[in-house]
């Protein structure tokens, strides 16, 4: 009898460990596409013994609304660009950043830190870790000679042929094209009534040669593939993923410049594992794992010491070989004051027949 007693206890005893057992700690994002692969985060996930989860966003709007809905508890980091990065900090949807538990913070250049984007009453709440254009993408086969401005896009003979960010970025493209950035380029994102309107106009009289409007880097690759489009404006990313495949895609910023973007990693402010998303910014941002990130996607490092592990032509491709003229050419997204008479613009345009 005793015997049996002893028995059931350690029975009990081991389901009862069992149960105490500590869980795998999970990381959960909301981030681009490319910012999470397997290539370089199984490598974090061994180091921390932890899983990290991922889910991708299509828009900063998404991110932005999914957050004010109260999705920022189910996520430890985001990744916003440039354009909602102010608006997440200010609304206190992030979480301030200690700087002394991100070393490699000190490797990035003054250029990207010491913008007032992720700044709020001194604190920083963003930690810059990839940046890069909104480029013209192009089917070399059937362009004899490269595109040098955005204004092909509205060429007849392109009827049903092209595509175009279902994103504000477009908004954006137009407004270059009627010569809104000059002589202030940052005045693409504080457009009055009037220049909005003349915006909706002209990217309605696109609308005959949109194909389709993609919403993620791989449907804009398919259309591609799919010889469904001939060009569109679009994402390194998407460059990248053609050029694995060979096919006979061309990349360029044309001559009235684009817009371009610096994605944040944050830390959002209802983050339950906040020591690991300290680990995980900080692992984002060293150097040899910001080559990887740049192998997936084609975007361009915030650290520069990346460069240590690239060929002299992967520099070039990433204009790491000239990045101040480079970014010249960029009109880094900004926050929009009028985000919602934007917004409210964007959808009369894809609501217009």
């Amino acid at each position: 009898m005793r015997k049996s007693l002893l028995a059931l206890f350690a029975v009990s005893l081991v389901a009862l460990c069992g149960s105490c057992a500590k869980k795998t700690p999970t990381l959960s994002l909301l981030v681009w596409e490319g910012y999470a692969d397997p290539s370089y985060v199984k490598a974090f996930e061994e180091q921390n013994h932890c899983k990290v989860s991922a889910s991708y966003m299509g828009s900063s709007d998404e991110l932005t609304t999914k957050l004010r809905g109260g999705a920022a508890a189910n996520y430890d980091v985001i990744s916003p660009s440039s354009d909602v990065a102010t608006m997440i900090a200010s609304a206190g949807l992030a979480a301030p950043l200690d700087l002394a538990k991100l070393p490699t913070y000190s490797q990035l250049p003054p250029q990207l830190t010491s913008l007032s984007l992720v700044r709020v009453k001194g604190a920083v709440y963003g930690v810059p870790f990839m940046w890069g254009p909104d480029p013209m993408i192009y089917d070399r086969s059937a362009f004899p000679n490269a595109p040098d401005s955005w204004n092909v896009m509205w060429d007849p003979k392109l009827k049903g042929k092209i595509s175009v960010w279902d994103d504000l970025s477009t908004v954006y493209m137009a407004a270059q094209v009627l010569g809104y950035d000059k002589p202030e380029p940052g005045h693409l994102y504080n457009l009055t009534d009037e220049e909005l309107d003349a915006v909706k106009k002209k990217l309605i009289d696109l609308k005959p040669n949109i194909r389709k409007m993609w919403s993620t880097g791989g449907e804009l690759t398919n259309l591609f593939q799919n010889h469904e489009v001939v060009i569109a404006m679009g994402w390194p990313l998407m460059t990248n993923q053609l050029r694995k495949i060979n096919f006979p895609v061309g990349e360029s910023i044309p001559k009235e410049n684009t817009t371009g973007w610096i994605d944040h990693l944050m830390i959002t402010a209802g983050s339950e594992n906040e020591d690991l998303a300290y680990k995980f910014l900080e692992f984002m941002i060293q150097a040899e794992t910001q080559k990887k990130i740049t192998d997936i996607t084609g975007y361009t490092p915030a650290n520069p010491r990346a460069a240590q592990f690239m060929t002299p032509e992967e520099q070039k491709n990433l204009h790491l070989d000239d990045v101040d003229n480079y970014q010249k050419r960029l009109y880094f997204w900004q926050n929009v004051p009028r985000r919602a008479k934007y917004n409210e613009i964007w959808n009369e345009v894809k609501a217009a027949q």
